[in-house]
């Protein structure tokens, strides 16, 4: 017989690196917010915030192409 088993895509790791991707994604959204100048043109709406939020996109995108340890 054949066996079959389903395994999951992905592992704890990959759940775990996309939570972090989604907190850092939250951080970089919440800094921008933070930019207590008009319509939010200064270093933390411009600079910081943005480049924080892209590294939140790149995380998840790790994750995916992490490749989970089989046993």
């Amino acid at each position: 017989m054949a066996q079959e088993t389903s395994k999951m895509p992905f592992g704890k790791q990959n759940y775990r690196i996309m939570l972090v991707g989604l907190a850092v994604l939250f951080l970089g959204f919440t800094i921008m917010s933070l930019d207590s100048t008009t319509f939010g043109f200064g270093f933390l709406g411009l600079t910081l915030g943005p480049v924080v939020v892209f590294i939140g996109f790149m995380i998840p995108f790790v994750a995916l192409l992490n490749k989970p340890k089989r046993n």
